[in-house]
């Protein structure tokens, strides 16, 4: 009999005797580089990872041989081949044939990125992206990029967008990080405002993530799949006109409805 069962609001619970604890090991390294960590020794990767150095080393030069990590001297990095990894995933559901197209066009009505995104874990990663023009607000986002779900209006919007049980578990446990004096760090309040965010269908965000920088975001209505929502993020100043903020909130709208039907 099969031990796994999947549903489409995640993984369901797999027996631990059907689980390879060595990939899952070398997931964990790949994982450890990010936009602050992209080049490593092997004593900065075992801390990050909290393997110790023998198995660590094990685990990167493994990841060397098969071309996903790079080692220069001391320090090793990811090369082009991790993208590979992600490849399928947005060539199966067709990101940058059909979905994108279609946010670039709502993008070009409002003259403002459109980003979308979807849960990872306990975090939101971006999985389609579409650009009008420079924007006054750069924070180096691209697809792959992650956010945290508490404290992005993207992030809230997805956790809107999850069945309550797994929302609530979201709120309670996913990472929540003081990244501005204004960030929300309670988790009732958040709770709350992710209620409000259902019942409206927008999250809005302000000096939350970022100082001086507003975010709404719509969740993406479509039966069957992963949750997963739009969003647009500017100067805090930007969305202080009520005639600009109604234009993103219906055009984000509207794009949700079309890249639902997608999805």
């Amino acid at each position: 009999m099969d031990n796994m069962a999947s549903g489409p609001n995640g993984p369901a619970e797999i027996a631990e005797r059907d689980i390879s604890l060595t990939f899952a090991k070398g997931m964990s390294v790949l994982k450890a580089f990010d936009s602050g960590q992209t080049h490593m020794t092997l004593p900065q990767i075992a801390r990050a990872t909290g393997f110790d150095r023998a198995i660590t080393r094990r685990l990167v030069l493994t990841l060397v041989h098969l071309g996903y990590v790079r080692q220069q001297d001391r320090l090793f990095s990811l090369t082009p081949r991790i993208l590979v990894l992600a490849g399928g995933f947005l060539q199966a559901r067709q990101f940058g044939k059909t979905i994108e197209p279609v946010i670039q066009t709502f993008s070009n009505q409002i003259a403002e990125a459109i980003s979308m995104a979807m849960i990872d874990g306990s975090q939101a990663v971006y999985v389609a992206h579409a650009r009008e023009r420079a924007s006054a607000i750069s924070i180096g986002f691209t697809v792959g990029s992650k956010v945290p779900l508490l404290t992005t209006a993207i992030g809230r919007a997805l956790v809107s967008a999850c069945p309550p049980e797994m929302a609530a578990e979201l709120i309670r446990s996913a990472p929540l990080e003081a990244h501005t004096p204004s960030t929300q760090m309670d988790r009732d309040v958040i709770a709350e405002d992710i209620a409000l965010t259902a019942k409206r269908g927008h999250a809005f965000v302000d000096d939350q993530f970022e100082a001086g920088v507003a975010a709404i975001a719509v969740p993406i209505r479509a039966d069957g799949v992963e949750p997963s929502a739009l969003g647009v993020s500017g100067s805090s100043e930007h969305f202080t006109d009520p005639a600009f903020t109604r234009a993103v909130i219906d055009t984000l709208r509207n794009c949700a409805k079309v890249v639902g039907g997608l999805l």
